[in-house]
């Protein structure tokens, strides 16, 4: 297995994004060219890749950093793996990768969420050294 951080979009690449969205999301999105385009050339969002030796996209894992007052952080999102590939270790792989990749960027806070449905999920993240937060989540949807 490799894992490629994905500078450039192709419509192989665009096809296996929706895929792994469709893949993750209840309600349904369709990610533009543009978004995606703009997420692969941002400085500060980072999509990763898990491929098989045969080049299949097996899958995915974003990280995006920033800066607040207390420091650098970065959040882990969209980790999902298909489904063909589930149960192999893809989705902890991903998440190691992820946490090396912030380590290189001097980020001392590494955050994610994880729907409580989410079992396999919520089992990893604790395993790869996550701590639950004691916090709540609020969301806004600006239309």
């Amino acid at each position: 297995m490799t894992i490629k951080e994905i500078t450039t979009l192709t419509p192989t690449i665009q096809t296996a994004i929706q895929h792994f969205i469709d893949l993750l999301v209840t309600t349904p999105y369709t990610a533009s060219t543009e978004t995606l385009t703009a997420l692969v050339a941002s400085e500060n969002s980072h999509l990763f890749l898990a491929y098989d030796e045969a080049v299949n996209i097996m899958g995915m894992i974003t990280v995006g950093m920033y800066y607040s007052p207390t420091g650098k952080k970065a959040w882990i999102e969209d980790v999902v793996v298909d489904d063909t590939y589930r149960g192999q270790g893809i989705g902890e792989k991903l998440v190691q990768h992820a946490i090396e990749f912030v380590k290189t960027k001097d980020v001392k806070l590494l955050m994610l969420t994880s729907h409580p449905s989410r079992i396999a999920a919520n089992k990893l993240y604790p395993r790869v050294g996550f701590n639950k937060r004691e916090t709540n989540v609020y969301k806004m949807v600006i239309a």
